[in-house]
């Protein structure tokens, strides 16, 4: 009977800020973590993420490569980064040249099942749980929906 590849979850090469707090189990590599900032538990935080300081990620996110969150941030449960538009029909695969970045500001509060496709998000927005984000946001305020839109200013 064949027998699968089996990869362990777990914590390898991450640069990790003072006072940074970790509910296992979580799956982080590559990535930096910043000063006192919190991950809850069946998190995944892939290479080449940045993640600000006093940030909060709760359980069951995915946050995937090429995604930078500044300091303050809040992420519900469930959010979902999204790096790859299918820009060619079919996943990119392996091909990180169609890959393509996500930047989250300061003070942004992404609620729980939100999806982020790759956009820019100033600071000081609340994206309302279970919206999809798939155009930048420029200009402070409350967002929610699919796709998400600006509902009101903070």
């Amino acid at each position: 009977m064949p027998q699968p590849t089996i990869y362990k979850s777990g914590i390898k090469d991450v640069n990790f800020g003072e006072g940074v707090r970790l509910v296992e189990p979580v799956n982080l590599y590559g990535c930096s973590i910043g000063d006192h900032s919190f991950v809850g538990p069946f998190v995944e935080i892939q290479k080449n993420v940045r993640i600000g300081r006093r940030c909060k990620i709760q359980s069951h996110t995915f946050v995937c490569e090429l995604v930078t969150i500044g300091d303050d941030c809040f992420i519900g449960h469930g959010v979902m980064f999204i790096n790859d538009l299918f820009s060619q029909g079919k996943p990119a695969g392996g091909n990180q040249a169609l890959w393509k970045h996500t930047r989250i500001g300061n003070e942004v509060s992404i609620g729980s099942n939100a999806t982020i496709l790759p956009v820019e998000i100033c600071g000081r927005v609340v994206i309302g749980a279970g919206a999809v984000v798939t155009k930048s946001i420029t200009e402070p305020g409350i967002y929610a929906g699919n796709p998400a839109v600006k509902i009101r200013d903070l």
